[in-house]
């Protein structure tokens, strides 16, 4: 008889704690998308609500800081580096993953690889300083250090549009989307890592 192979757990459980803020974030990748995150950036806990739901990552996150810059940055640095812990070795995963997602007049285009090099192309073609009630800026900056703590490779891009906040929600959701198609598990691959070197 076979042995069937043991399903391997995919959530982890982060804190960070600076002078500046004290961020903690719980992560599943098996999950159903729940969400419940908690900063002082309306727009920020929006767009990380919609990456939840729609990559069906369940996501609790509670921030506290002194300033924008600061939360935005220790945020991005959690969640990356939590996305990499619960990824482990990377066993099974799709690894690659894409999406185009429409928001009212604008379309935008992910693409991403899971396989460690970090690398962000971020085309999202913003025409405001700030939406909502962040700046570009550091929507800019979450993106980099989110890609650099999780260490992949994104590419985001805004194919037009006029809306700066359904550019930005369009290419968050795109995101997601694609991260659930990389992080999902071939069947047929399960105790496989997708490298030809064979590590990730």
């Amino acid at each position: 008889m076979k042995a069937t192979p043991k399903k391997t757990i995919r959530k982890v459980s982060l804190s960070r704690s600076t002078a500046e803020t004290e961020v903690t974030i719980e992560l599943n990748l098996d999950g159903t998308g729940q969400a419940d995150i908690k900063t002082d950036i309306k727009f920020l806990t929006h767009m990380l609500e919609l990456l939840a739901k729609h990559s069906q990552i369940d996501l609790k996150i509670e921030c506290t800081g002194d300033l924008q810059h600061h939360i935005v940055e220790d945020v991005a640095i959690v969640l990356g580096q939590a996305l990499q812990q619960a990824l482990g070795e990377k066993r099974g995963i799709n690894r690659y993953g894409f999406a185009y997602i429409p928001m009212d007049e604008s379309l935008a285009r992910c693409a991403l690889d899971l396989g460690g090099r970090a690398y962000l192309v971020n085309n999202m073609n913003l025409e405001t300083a700030q939406v909502e009630d962040i700046p570009v800026s550091l929507l800019d900056h979450f993106l980099d250090t989110f890609v650099k703590n999780a260490n992949i490779n994104l590419h985001l891009e805004t194919l037009y549009g006029q809306d700066d906040h359904h550019k930005v929600e369009a290419n968050f959701k795109a995101l997601a989307r694609a991260l659930r198609q990389a992080i999902s598990l071939e069947l047929k691959a399960s105790d496989l890592i997708p490298s030809s070197k064979g590590v990730i």
